[in-house]
């Protein structure tokens, strides 16, 4: 998995990394070294003596780097302006084995916004490459912490579905050739 585009580090603090493509959740010690090899949409993949892990953004600071600044929204936001805020969020999680957005990669079919007096209600439907994906319930989590980042959302529910199947074909044309897929 090393590749010369690798970045070397050495971890600051102990951290929570999650296994890839288990998607078991484990502490990584002070001191352990290896190599960022993937840092999009503010999360990092790393490898470390063979193995791959994904460290959630909120941990930047464990690797040495800077959390992305949290969304904003304009004074008096619309609906959709909240709706554009919600699909960037969705934009930047990424499959840390893959480097394309969640949203390139096709797997967000529904994506539904409701106001009501407590602010905005987020509803996701969304979907796996493939079913048996052991970063799935990662996938998923990683999306609604990042909705919930944005002001005034008041829930996030995000649901897997797996009809219709995913394809190939569901990938946007910057995420084939991305991924030599054309």
């Amino acid at each position: 998995m090393y590749n010369l585009n690798s970045e070397p580090f050495k971890l600051e603090r102990d951290v929570e990394a999650i296994v890839v493509p288990s998607g078991q959740s484990m502490n990584l010690p002070a001191g352990t070294v290896g190599y960022i090899t993937q840092s999009l949409g503010g999360s990092f993949t790393v490898f470390i003596d063979g193995s791959m892990f994904m460290i959630l953004g909120h941990n930047a600071d464990a690797l040495g780097k800077e959390a992305l600044p949290l969304p904003v929204l304009k004074e008096n936001a619309s609906l959709k302006d909240v709706e554009e805020a919600v699909w960037k969020q969705l934009d930047s999680v990424y499959d840390p084995e893959i480097p394309v957005s969640i949203v390139e990669l096709g797997l967000i079919y529904e994506c539904h916004i409701d106001k009501n007096d407590k602010g905005y209600d987020v509803k996701i439907a969304m979907t796996l490459t493939a079913p048996a994906c052991g970063m799935g319930d990662v996938l998923i989590a990683d999306a609604q912490t990042k909705i919930k980042l944005i002001p005034d959302i008041h829930s996030v529910n995000c649901d897997l579905v797996f009809d219709p199947p995913w394809s190939q074909e569901m990938m946007s044309e910057v995420a084939r050739l991305e991924t030599g897929m054309l």
